[in-house]
């Protein structure tokens, strides 16, 4: 399975110079079998946008995986061109809490904007997903609910049978109690869908120091990412949904910080453009 992180920040895109390296567009991971065009999507955010590059020209044809429906996991659908085209096929696939279309529409629709999700072009289907496991375009997904602030959220497990990514893009496990160190805790669907992983994608919007004030928002910190590694018995960590305001040099020194800690699982930062092959896993 080939990881492809299209876009890594949290609530809002962050231009300009000091976000260059880490890149500053919304939640949006695509995932492809080995050799194959990419035909899963992890949320979509403006890093959607990028998709249509690593396509090569082709139309997407696949489905799309929304954690849950905040703006910033929703707004690169339609400025999304391998999807917006006469022979795409796209299945969104919505965390169930009614009709999933209606759901969509209410914040792209006029007055809001200039069409709703069924006036793009392709085959465009509109769908609920519930908890439990799945078979989505010939992979393994696990969906399972955890906390976050303003609407039901779902974290993934996905597997090809040879190798396994969780993706936990928004996650607020303070809301279940302060957990280990204040940081909130380890839960039976965080731990589940973590468990054993080749690569734990995870928010760690806010730093350690900062999640007392901060988690009303419905984030987690850094700290909490890789200690659910570790205790899910996770390979490698990779730090996600990063804060817009946070620079690269202060990602660097969150990495930096959790490295000298000497944990043991590999924590990395997500950075636009950043490829993870697991084909050897």
């Amino acid at each position: 399975m080939r990881v492809v992180m299209c876009g890594v920040r949290g609530s809002t895109p962050a231009p300009g110079r000091e976000f260059v390296r880490y890149g500053g567009n919304t939640s949006c991971v695509a995932l492809a079998r080995d050799g194959a065009p990419t035909t899963v999507v992890l949320d979509a955010g403006t890093g959607l946008r990028r998709l249509s590059a690593l396509l090569n020209g082709r139309a997407f044809s696949g489905t799309i995986l929304l954690g849950h429906l905040h703006w910033d996991h929703t707004h690169g659908m339609p400025f999304f061109p391998a999807g917006d085209r006469p022979d795409a096929r796209v299945s969104v696939l919505v965390p169930a809490q009614g009709d999933a279309l209606s759901v969509l529409r209410r914040a792209m629709s006029p007055p809001h904007f200039p069409i709703g999700p069924d006036e793009l072009n392709g085959d465009w289907r509109f769908d609920s997903i519930e908890s439990g496991e799945h078979e989505i375009e010939g992979l393994s997904v696990l969906a399972a609910e955890v906390p976050h602030k303003g609407g039901r959220t779902f974290g993934y497990r996905v597997s090809d049978g040879h190798a396994t990514i969780a993706y936990i893009s928004d996650h607020c496990p303070t809301a279940l109690g302060p957990g280990p160190g204040g940081l909130g805790e380890y839960h039976d669907a965080a731990l589940a869908l973590a468990l054993d992983a080749d690569v734990l994608i995870h928010d760690a919007q806010y730093t350690d120091e900062e999640i007392a004030a901060k988690a009303y928002y419905g984030h987690a910190a850094h700290g909490y990412a890789v200690g659910l590694a570790v205790a899910a018995g996770a390979k490698r960590v990779v730090l996600f949904h990063h804060d817009p305001s946070r620079t690269d040099d202060q990602i660097d020194a969150i990495v930096a910080g959790c490295r000298r800690a000497g944990p043991p699982v590999v924590v990395d930062a997500a950075a636009e453009g950043m490829v993870i092959d697991l084909s050897g896993t």
